[in-house]
């Protein structure tokens, strides 16, 4: 009969012989274990794409004389900073990121979440070594006398003292142990890139926010200038009417144009106070106690050089494409776990300890105690569980796949948008600017029109209220190519991999 199976017959395990047999057969699992069944996990290679969009962009030609009218160029295979945001070259938009990354409730929730996944992953690892505990235990016993004593001095009633250390191990002979750990820390992974999305898209709204609050701030500004325009105007026609210089036709013309411009500002005043209060909780403030930021477009300075990342680097530094790979690589680890679970489990056992009448007779000779052992699982029949859990999670890396396919087409599609409409926010911004340019050449010939007796003040407002309506145009055109320079930035990963004070290594 072959040693393996002889180990379970009903001999004596303190002989020899089947010390022996223990010590071999043990030795026999601990070699076995350095396999691992199921698939050992590639990652995906990168796209073989060589642009992000279907047509080539050309250098953003400057603007002169205008806020975010820079000359822009887009550098092909450049690294992003990991402080990308000081190009702007605002302290106070400086100030709002460091901030915000201090303390931001969402950012400092994901590095808690991050925290706990490393500790669960490491956790798991204990599985690789012996589990040993030890125990105490004391009783006061009492035989009754038909039965043969259990002490040596036949005595019926006695206390016991047995003091023990138990060893447990788990050869992880088909790699059910590696499986789970891979698992774990492919998971923990996944959150370490949760983590750095939430960081990158902190960086991103935190700026976007601070422009948008800007912009709505200048356009608030030059729509109060159009509505004075626009009470002159009434003013004017009313005494115009007055005298029977004017319809009223006119006069009602006049006022629903006024009132027009007036129903745009109560939006804008609602849009500026929700920016307020959405930068203030980007930053960790109650909108009650934030104070206003005095951030002005003008302050701003436009990035001259755009980094453009190879499109084979964009997987390897977009956060959702490595958490999406992270989760292919957990799913991936699920196979081998779900086949390990349907092949036998082996467990080694060690038992010693002391066993006495007195306290102060433990480890006296003759009173110690041991014993070794092997135990075999293996399951025959689960009415098709194992087998269709196994099923399941290949399905499940199936879909893993696809997502991950699914969010490295979305990643391409945001960086195409991304330079696409910096391309069109310059050329957008080149029209404003000549437009408020013409819309100001015409108010300066009015104004002098007006002085050598050619028009009249009417005139003279509607051409302000043109220039106040193409000063706003501006407004938003400066502010799209601000804003969408910084999602460029986002889009193209954010430059984490720079910023270990906040990441620090894999491991946490």
């Amino acid at each position: 009969m072959p040693s393996e199976i002889c180990f379970f017959r009903a001999v004596s395990p303190f002989s020899g012989k089947a010390r022996c047999g223990a010590f071999a057969f043990h030795g026999m699992l601990l070699l076995l274990a350095g396999c691992a069944v199921g698939p050992d996990f590639k990652k995906p290679a990168a796209p073989d794409v060589s642009a992000y969009t279907a047509s080539s962009l050309s250098v953003m030609a400057a603007v002169p004389d205008v806020a975010g009218g820079d000359a822009q160029r887009f550098v092909d295979g450049s690294d992003i900073s990991g402080d990308w945001w000081t190009l702007f070259h605002s302290k106070t938009l400086d100030d709002l990121i460091a901030r915000s990354l201090k303390t931001n409730a969402d950012l400092k929730a994901a590095q808690a979440a991050l925290h706990q996944a490393h500790e669960n992953a490491r956790a798991q690892r204990g599985a690789f070594f012996p589990a040993v505990s030890a125990g105490l235990a004391v009783s006061h016993q009492q035989q009754p006398a038909t039965l043969a004593p259990v002490p040596s001095s036949n005595a019926l009633q006695y206390d016991l003292f047995t003091p023990q250390l138990s060893v447990s191990y788990v050869p992880d002979v088909f790699g059910l142990t590696r499986r789970t750990v891979e698992s774990s820390e492919a998971q923990a992974d996944a959150v370490r890139y949760q983590l750095l999305a939430t960081y990158t898209t902190l960086i991103n709204n935190v700026v976007v926010t601070a422009v948008q609050e800007a912009s709505t701030q200048a356009q608030i500004d030059a729509t109060g200038r159009l509505i004075d325009g626009e009470k002159k105007s009434v003013e004017i026609l009313e005494y115009q009417l007055a005298k029977g210089y004017a319809s009223g036709v006119d006069l009602a013309a006049q006022k629903s144009q006024m009132a027009a411009a007036e129903a745009t500002l109560p939006p804008l005043m609602k849009q500026k106070a929700q920016l307020h209060d959405q930068l203030a909780v980007l930053t960790g403030q109650y909108p009650s106690q934030a104070r206003a930021e005095e951030l002005a477009l003008s302050d701003l300075k436009l990035p001259v050089d755009l980094p453009v990342s190879l499109p084979s680097d964009l997987v390897r530094q977009r956060p959702d494409v490595l958490q999406a790979e992270a989760n292919l690589h957990a799913a991936s680890a699920q196979i081998g776990i779900a086949v390990a679970n349907r092949l036998p489990n082996f467990q080694l056992t060690a038992n010693g300890g002391s066993t006495t009448l007195a306290f102060n007779q433990l480890f006296a000779p003759g009173t110690e105690f041991w014993s070794i052992g092997t135990a075999l699982t293996a399951p025959i029949f689960q009415g098709g569980t194992l087998l269709h859990q196994e099923r399941a999670a290949r399905a499940a890396y199936d879909a893993s796949a696809e997502q991950y396919r699914g969010t490295v087409l979305v990643a391409f599609q945001n960086v195409a948008d991304t330079l696409t409409a910096l391309d069109q926010d310059a050329k957008g911004l080149r029209a404003a600017a000549t437009a408020e340019a013409a819309a100001k050449t015409i108010l300066a010939l009015t104004q002098r029109q007006l002085r050598d007796g050619y028009t009249n003040d009417l005139g003279l407002l509607i051409a302000e209220q043109a220039y106040q309506q193409a000063e706003i145009n501006l407004v938003q055109a400066e502010a799209a190519r601000y804003a969408d320079t910084a999602a460029l930035f986002q889009a193209l990963g954010g430059g984490w991999w720079h910023r270990t004070d906040l990441i620090g290594d894999k491991n946490g």
